[in-house]
């Protein structure tokens, strides 16, 4: 069962121009995740650390598998079918989660 933060390795295909590549971190409601949705909401890290607004920085530790500092680029996020979800990894934990919804509420100009 897939948790709200999840680091996931998802199939997404051949990245064109800017898009990201194959790993993935859940930002779907928990609420959302119970119900076992067909499509889930994620966004992508990367090991490319920059001083944008619209990504959060996310330090490895032994909860979240991430072999580098990264950064959630929230600007990417996307619908991607459950079904290119390959394995889980670890999870970035409620602290980083929330940073990282608090950027896509900025991104999507949804009101605190």
């Amino acid at each position: 069962m897939l948790t709200s933060g999840d680091i996931l390795e998802v199939d997404l295909g051949s990245p064109t121009g800017p898009e990201a590549g194959f790993r993935a971190l859940v930002v779907t409601a928990q609420r959302i995740l119970d119900q076992g949705p067909n499509v889930i909401h994620v966004v992508p890290p990367t090991t490319t650390l920059r001083p944008f607004g619209s990504e959060v920085t996310i330090e490895p530790d032994e909860g979240n598998s991430l072999p580098h500092p990264s950064a959630a680029q929230c600007q990417h996020i996307r619908a991607v079918s459950i079904s290119r979800v390959d394995q889980i990894g670890g999870n970035v934990g409620p602290t980083v989660l929330i940073q990282i919804r608090n950027v896509l509420g900025l991104i999507l100009d949804i009101p605190a």
